[in-house]
């Protein structure tokens, strides 16, 4: 099963540091993808859940197991231009990554290609059919 760290958090939210490289990297150096939120905005690329917070580069963004989360049009647009595994939803029941993953929006249907997003927040879902899990306790699945 793939394991992905919503943010970067593994035991829990961290909101003073989650989508912030540095914490980012750790979760990728203990082996787990991570999911993060890419804005592009005055030619350079952020990232931030509901702003540009952390400025990066494009050749983080293409670190193997990221799964990037475009938070505005440009940065959906220069992402699938420079070949980022990138996605793009606001409260779509499923959407498609741009490498052919389910993003499935918890509580739906799941498939064999799928990834249950925080599937901590329904009580009962079955995420035995999904092909990974997105979380912000990813501890609890390993």
């Amino acid at each position: 099963m793939i394991l992905i760290a919503h943010r970067g958090n593994l035991k829990g939210r961290n909101i003073k540091e989650e989508n912030e490289p540095g914490y980012v990297g750790k979760a990728l150096e203990k082996g787990f993808d991570v999911e993060i939120d890419v804005w592009f905005k005055d030619n350079g690329w952020w990232l931030g859940h509901d702003e540009p917070q952390y400025k990066t580069n494009l050749e983080f963004l293409k670190t193997k197991g990221l799964w990037c989360h475009a938070k505005n049009l440009s940065a959906l647009e220069k992402m699938l231009e420079n070949k980022v595994h990138c996605f793009w939803h606001e409260e779509d029941e499923r959407v498609l990554t741009s490498k052919g993953f389910v993003w499935t929006y918890p509580g739906k249907a799941l498939g064999k290609n799928s990834i249950a997003v925080m599937p901590e927040q329904v009580s009962g879902w079955d995420i035995s059919k999904a092909l990974g899990v997105c979380s912000d306790n990813l501890m609890k699945y390993k």
